[in-house]
């Protein structure tokens, strides 16, 4: 085993994966949901449900509007997609799933119409009465920097800009970051992606630099390949009950698990590679990665 796949957080990591033993039943590996997609957008959410249900959550159901579902029905059968978004009465109906949720992930190629963004904010104040874990992404950052009170002191949310998208919630200022980080309040989780992803915990103040990876090729998807496998590992990682905040341990699974899609796919086809090619490779890594204990 190579020495970049003995870090201390990845060894948790691996900890947390359920054995596949018979005598489970289905969704207790995770039963995941997606909020996104729109009529231009529609392969950000499929890649984020597929690669949930690819590192191992047992059910994934999609949340978008009409225009995207027959759409994203059409890319695999796997996926529960739900036309709902747009609906005049879109909380009435979207709320009842809620609770059979375990993750929520919010803003996979939602885009930014003022409808359906008003009914997104309304359903993150119902998952923060629910306590639902929950990750926001993509354009659902953007809400939130239209709103940082919709985050503020939530407990358990997880928030994964890139780099444009880390600069419009914290600013420019790299030494004013963790004073930044305080405006969210306790309990809020951030991985900022770039060439080393960063991860910050708002409740103890300590930042985590994952090692780099991948290559660089940069296609888009990457990151609703990292939101959707981060559902599935955040809720092994909450049911495994962690003694460390187990959102960092999800971050940092997804972080590895993407940047490594990313260089085993780049190998195989180079400036051609695309983000289906690193959801293909997303079992190979996991075998190499979370599988194999021993060296």
């Amino acid at each position: 085993m190579s020495s970049e796949n003995k870090s201390p957080l990845l060894e948790r990591a691996r900890n947390i994966v359920p054995h596949l033993d018979t005598d489970r039943h289905k969704g207790q590996a995770g039963r995941i949901g997606i909020v996104g997609g729109s009529l231009e957008y529609t392969g950000a959410p499929y890649f984020a449900a597929i690669s949930a249900l690819k590192v191992g959550a047992d059910l994934v159901h999609v949340f978008c509007p009409d225009a995207a579902a027959q759409v994203i029905k059409s890319y695999s059968p796997e996926l529960i997609v739900h036309p709902l978004l747009d609906s005049n009465n879109a909380i009435i109906q979207i709320e009842p799933w809620l609770e059979r949720l375990h993750v929520l992930v919010i803003g996979p190629g939602l885009g930014r119409n003022r409808q359906i963004m008003q009914t997104v904010a309304e359903l993150i104040k119902i998952c923060r009465q629910l306590q639902k874990p929950l990750i926001i992404d993509a354009d659902g950052l953007f809400l939130i920097t239209q709103d940082i009170s919709l985050v503020k002191d939530y407990y358990g949310v997880i928030l994964t800009p890139n780099a444009i998208e880390f600069c419009r919630l914290f600013g420019k200022d790299r030494d004013q970051i963790m004073l930044s980080l305080g405006r969210l309040g306790a309990g809020v989780t951030v991985i900022e992606k770039g060439l080393n992803d960063r991860i910050y915990d708002s409740l103890s103040l300590e930042k985590y630099e994952c090692p780099q990876g991948g290559s660089g090729r940069r296609c888009g998807g990457q990151g609703d390949l990292l939101a959707g496998s981060l559902a599935t590992f955040y809720y092994w990682a909450l049911e495994s009950k962690q003694e460390i905040s187990p959102a960092m341990v999800a971050c940092f699974a997804a972080s590895t698990l993407t940047k490594t899609c990313n260089k085993y796919a780049f190998k195989l086809k180079g400036r051609s590679m695309t983000c289906s090619d690193m959801i293909d490779q997303i079992h190979p890594v996991f075998d190499d990665l979370f599988e194999h204990k021993k060296d």
